[in-house]
C-alpha cells in the first residue's frame, strides 16, 4: 500500500475562510472608491488584506504545495462567482421590475475587471507564498514578522500594480487609480503588520495542534500544480 496522505484537523477550515474573504473582499468592495480620514481607498482594501494573512498561515503552517491549491480554489471560486454575476445580469429582468440599472451597477463587473481581478490575484497570491516558503528556509524558521510583512510586501505591490491598472486606466482618471493604488498598497501592507500579533497566535495554535511545521525544501514551486 502506498503512503496514506496527512490529513489535518482545520486545513479546510482555513481554505473555507480564505475563500469567502476573497470573495467578498473582491465582489462587493472592489468598485467602491471610499475617502475616510483624509487617504482615498477603494472599500475592498478593508478585507482583502485578511486573504493574505491566510494565504501566510497556509504556507507557513501546512507549505507552499498545500497553499498553492488553497489559491487554486479560491481562483475558481472567483471566476465562478464572476460569471454567475455576468450570467444574473444579463438575463432580462421581468415586467414591472425597476431595479436592472441598479443591479447591474453593483453585480456588473465588466469582463476588464474580472480579468484584471484574477490575473492580479494569481500573481499576487503566489508571490506571497512563494516569497514565504522561501524565507522559512533562508531563515531556519526564524523572525516570522519578516517572512508575513517582506512576502505581503511582495505579493501586494504584484497585485496592486497589476490589478488597478488594468481594471480602471483609461475608465478613472490616471490620477485616482495611481492615488488609489498607492494608498491601498500602503493600506495593505499596514493592515497585515497590524495583524501580525494575530497571525502569530494563529500560526502557533495550528502548529501545535496539527503537529506540522512545514519547511519548503526541495518544493516544487510552480504554480501550475495541485500535487501535495
Amino acid at each position: 500500500m502506498g503512503k496514506q496522505p496527512r490529513t489535518y484537523k482545520y486545513f479546510d477550515l482555513v481554505m473555507a475562510g480564505f475563500v469567502t474573504v476573497l470573495l467578498c473582499s473582491n465582489i462587493i468592495g472592489v468598485q467602491k472608491v471610499s475617502h475616510l480620514w483624509g487617504i482615498t481607498f477603494g472599500a475592498g482594501t478593508l478585507f482583502f488584506p485578511i486573504s493574505y494573512v491566510f494565504g501566510d498561515v497556509l504556507t507557513e503552517v501546512y507549505g507552499y504545495a498545500r497553499a498553492r491549491r488553497v489559491v487554486w480554489a479560491g481562483f475558481a471560486a472567483l471566476a465562478f462567482a464572476s460569471f454567475v454575476s455576468w450570467v444574473i445580469v444579463t438575463l432580462p429582468p421581468a415586467p414591472g421590475w425597476t431595479q436592472q440599472e441598479t443591479y447591474r451597477q453593483i453585480f456588473g463587473q465588466t469582463p476588464r475587471i474580472v480579468f484584471a481581478s484574477l490575473l492580479a490575484f494569481f500573481i499576487g497570491e503566489f508571490a506571497n507564498s512563494y516569497v514565504l516558503a522561501r524565507m522559512k528556509v533562508v531563515t531556519k524558521g526564524k523572525h516570522l514578522w519578516a517572512r508575513t510583512i517582506g512576502s505581503t510586501i511582495v505579493g501586494e505591490f504584484l497585485d496592486s500594480i497589476v490589478f488597478y491598472p488594468l481594471a480602471f486606466l483609461g475608465t478613472w482618471p490616471t490620477e485616482l487609480v495611481i492615488k488609489v493604488m498607492v494608498s491601498n498598497y500602503c493600506a495593505k501592507v499596514l493592515w497585515e503588520t497590524v495583524l501580525t500579533p494575530v497571525t502569530y497566535r494563529v500560526v502557533k495554535f495550528l502548529k501545535k495542534v496539527e503537529s506540522e511545521d512545514y519547511y519548503d525544501v526541495g518544493t516544487n514551486f510552480t504554480p501550475f500544480s495541485l500535487k501535495t
